[in-house]
């Protein structure tokens, strides 16, 4: 029987300060920071806002997004429970400077051995193109993966897996740009007690799953 008295690995506990760390990482998730075909794992050690031709040429392009939606409200509870089994449903929510344009919600949670994390992150841009630009730029960043067909506007998927003191964690990210939004998935998962990771399966399915749900989120309460 598992127990989950053991003290728990160094690499748990730093996960266990979501604050901390991304505030440390200068907010990457914003920088750009999915039952489609599963994302290549790499392993390491438009719509376009128009204007009307009677318009001024000085005229600001339509944004389809004004605020990002609330975070913690994205994922039905089952899906949080399938995706994080022991975690509160409610989530907390990290400090933005800006909850207008940036806003994202962790769940994590260790039952018995098995760890489980998970970020869905909303950036709002100032137009389609802004989205693009980063959206690109993610892309490049996180090479390895591959794209997602029929979310979003663009949607891309890449799962890695990485090792310390032994232990492995497999990690998954999926980036989506819908018009001038960023929609961003992080999903992870460790066994402390096997020192193995979940499959690139079932995390891969796991962050698309989590990504349609906030993608949806965000085109039913935002849209304007």
């Amino acid at each position: 029987m598992r127990s989950s008295s053991l003290p728990l690995p160094l690499a748990l506990t730093a996960r266990l300060s979501p604050v901390v760390v991304l505030a440390a990482a200068g907010w990457a998730l914003t920088s750009g920071p999915f039952a489609a075909t599963p994302a290549v794992e790499h392993k390491e050690g438009q719509k376009t806002g128009t204007q009307s031709a009677s318009a001024p040429s000085t005229a600001a392009a339509s944004k389809t997004y004004a605020s990002a939606p609330a975070p913690c409200d994205s994922l039905a509870e089952k899906t949080v429970k399938s995706l994080v089994p022991g975690a509160k449903a409610a989530g907390k929510e990290i400090p933005s400077t800006d909850t207008k344009l940036r806003r994202t919600c962790s769940w994590n949670a260790l039952k018995g051995y098995d760890y489980r994390w998970l970020d869905v992150s909303y950036e709002i841009t100032e137009t389609d193109e802004a989205a693009q630009k980063s959206y690109k730029e993610t892309v490049t960043d996180k090479s390895g993966g591959g794209d997602v067909p029929g979310l979003g506007d663009s949607a891309y998927s890449v799962v890695n897996l990485t090792t310390e003191d032994k232990q492995q964690t497999r990690e998954g990210v999926v980036v989506v740009r819908a018009s001038n939004a960023l929609v961003t998935i992080t999903y992870n998962g460790s066994d402390f007690e096997s020192k193995k990771a979940p499959s690139t399966d079932e995390i891969n399915k796991g962050a698309i799953k989590a990504a349609k749900e906030a993608v949806a989120a965000l085109e039913d309460g935002q849209e304007s």
